[in-house]
């Protein structure tokens, strides 16, 4: 039998990506730039770097091992719609949207023949320039 297509096994996709520089635009980090960490498409959160620091406390090893207890900050998730993405503009950083064009190019297979496909490409929708 076939599988349905319901919301819970549609593969989500975002704009922003991991290694982008973001700005968190909402929240009690608002005006805070930091690189993304990681991305959690699922879940429609991004992990950005020095933004929303939690702490959590931990326990001492009763394992025999090392002594790891005590207080442990890191980051924690941000929905991806409170960041926006920071390209360089002309020498300046500029918050902008996310656009998508859809580009053809010529790929080659191992045994040399050549077939055309299309490639997605992000656009900076301030500037139009890809990123």
């Amino acid at each position: 039998m076939a599988q349905k297509n319901t919301k819970q096994n549609e593969k989500k996709t975002l704009s922003i990506r991991k290694g982008d520089q973001v700005k968190v635009i909402a929240g009690a980090d608002k005006g805070v730039e930091g690189k993304v960490i990681e991305v959690l498409a699922d879940r429609e959160r991004v992990i950005v770097e020095g933004v929303n620091r939690v702490k959590r406390h931990t326990r001492t090893g009763t394992d025999g091992g090392a002594n790891t207890g005590g207080i442990i900050t890191s980051e924690a998730a941000v929905h991806v719609s409170n960041v926006m993405l920071v390209v360089d503009a002309d020498g300046d950083k500029t918050t902008t949207r996310v656009g998508h064009r859809r580009d053809e190019v010529t790929k080659s297979r191992s045994d040399g023949s050549t077939y055309a496909a299309h490639r997605s490409v992000r656009l900076a929708r301030k500037t139009g320039k890809e990123i």
